[in-house]
């Protein structure tokens, strides 16, 4: 999403000339798949995450091209709002010391952008929904600027032609309107990438498929959003509603949205990209000027320009991706699932459960996706993002018997999937000692029932419990949030009780920056 985009208008020859490109980009791919002209297997994985800009009163800051002037550095770009940043990390190979690699990465480049951030007294969050924000920090003016969410926001719009509606009963009952696609970067998230070839991608895909649900019940980091307790992992629903394109009318005949689950188990990344141009027209009608088919012809890689860049207007939870590297066609499965945060820890040990138990079920002679019908999928996911850490999922019982059993996430986790996640990372070839530390912090969140979302909502109660009124209380738990997030430590081990009024609701850390400032 970070490339530059220009248009000076759209006309009806844009468009038709782009529909043209896309459908010659798929014959490429098609042409590529059945040529087998792609990269050799070499377990790459690679990582990104977004990030929030708050200030010393824990509320968001819209200075994104401040800071990043101040960091200097390509591994940190815009995101959609000014209050947005991204991180990103180098592609490594899965294995040996590969956890404790990112760690020490992410938290140098971390802390590096911490002290560039304090240079205009802001301080770096990383949490899933930023939540002291409101409605109104959220409108076209707070866009970054970049061409391509300025054209991204005009055609998406247009597409609607009505203001797009946001409208989510969780514990509270949230109401709102935006004439913008703004309210979606209220959404900040991890996403991980893992290179497959083109034999194992519908394994590998359907595997991140099954898993999703797990990955938010135990990784769950979002519960606020516009002063509003909502469900425990409220990104999906924002995100699907914020990008919403449909009008009641349309949703009412069943057409699909932008974000979405999916629909089905897929035999190759083909499936996806088709989906793509048979469900969902284009959004960003512009042409590249390479010509794919012809590229072929050559003996090159086309670079399927069109095709990447409507890929990039659907937001599935796991996307197929299409990238060329020297010169050399590869294909990735990104999965989308996590919200960021809370400290890097907690990070690299939902990395290292996601990527071991992919592995370990893309490798199972009978699959979960034979045994768990899509359906059944879509349903734990969603009730995963309602209820995080508490929820009860369906899940394909043990044996030949067959059929599904209810049983509560944690159970599942502690009994099931984190013995198949170690025997994952073993396969990767990661170091036991890395296996065992970050899949113990997942082990120990089960333990006792805390993630990021449920520390915030009992650290909210903790607040209004001392006489805190509501936007205060989330301002508050911001604060104290952040304080925590920089000493490192997991989630499971932090504190909720803490005091929340004078000065005290201030940490020392955030006064520093602000006088400093």
């Amino acid at each position: 999403m970070g490339e530059k985009v220009a248009a000076d208008g759209i006309d009806l020859a844009d468009r038709e000339r782009y529909r043209r490109k896309l459908h010659e980009c798929l014959e490429g791919l098609q042409r590529l798949l059945k040529e087998e002209r792609f990269d050799r297997p070499r377990n790459l994985m690679g990582l990104e995450i977004e990030l929030n800009l708050a200030g010393a009163d824990g509320l968001p800051r819209m200075m994104n091209s401040q800071v990043l002037e101040r960091i200097a550095s390509c591994d940190f770009q815009t995101e959609l709002a000014r209050c947005n940043l991204e991180v990103n990390i180098l592609p490594h190979r899965l294995s040996g010391r590969v956890l404790d690699q990112l760690a020490e990465e992410l938290r140098t480049g971390l802390a590096y952008a911490e002290r560039k951030a304090r240079e205009v007294a802001a301080r770096i969050v990383m949490i899933g929904i930023l939540p002291t924000l409101h409605a109104t920090d959220l409108t076209a003016a707070s866009l970054s600027e970049n061409d391509r969410y300025v054209l991204l926001n005009d055609q998406m719009r247009a597409a609607r032609g009505e203001d797009f509606a946001l409208d989510i009963r969780g514990v509270e009952h949230l109401v709102s309107r935006s004439p913008s696609i703004a309210p979606e970067a209220a959404c900040t998230s991890v996403q991980l990438h893992l290179q497959v070839t083109p034999g194992r991608f519908a394994a590998v895909w359907n595997a991140a498929q099954a898993i999703a649900a797990v990955q938010v019940a135990v990784g769950a980091n979002s519960p606020f959003l516009f002063g509003r307790e909502l469900w425990r992992e409220s990104r999906p629903p924002v995100f699907q509603q914020a990008t919403d394109t449909r009008v009641p009318e349309l949703q009412a005949q069943g057409v699909r949205p932008r974000t979405w689950f999916g629909e089905r188990w897929v035999d190759s990344a083909y499936d996806l990209f088709e989906e793509n141009l048979r469900y969902f027209p284009p959004l960003l009608p512009v042409c590249g000027p390479q010509e794919p088919l012809r590229v072929l012809d050559e003996g090159g890689a086309p670079d399927l320009a069109e095709l990447v860049l409507h890929n990039g207007t659907i937001y599935r939870w796991n996307r197929p991706v299409y990238a060329v590297a020297d010169g050399v066609a590869h294909l990735r499965v990104e999965n989308r699932v996590l919200p960021a945060g809370p400290t890097v820890a907690d990070v690299i040990a939902n990395t290292a459960f996601y990527y071991g138990l992919v592995r370990a079920l893309a490798e199972e002679p009978r699959p979960i996706w034979s045994r768990l019908p899509f359906a059944a999928a879509a349903r734990n996911f969603d009730t995963a993002c309602r209820y995080g850490i508490d929820a009860t999922l369906d899940w394909p019982r043990p044996g030949r018997a067959g059929g599904l059993a209810r049983i509560p996430a944690l159970r599942l986790v502690r009994q099931e999937l984190l013995p198949l996640a170690a025997r994952g990372l073993d396969a990767w070839g990661v170091e036991p000692a890395d296996r065992d530390h970050y899949l113990g912090i997942i082990e120990e969140r089960c333990r006792r029932r805390v993630n990021g979302a449920s520390w915030q909502a009992a650290a909210c109660h903790h607040a209004r419990r001392q006489g805190l009124d509501r936007d205060a209380a989330l301002a508050a738990m911001t604060r104290r949030y952040s304080e925590l997030m920089h000493t490192g430590e997991p989630v499971h081990t932090w504190p909720v009780a803490w005091p929340v009024t004078g000065r005290a609701a201030v940490p020392e850390a955030w006064e520093a920056a602000a006088e400093g400032a």
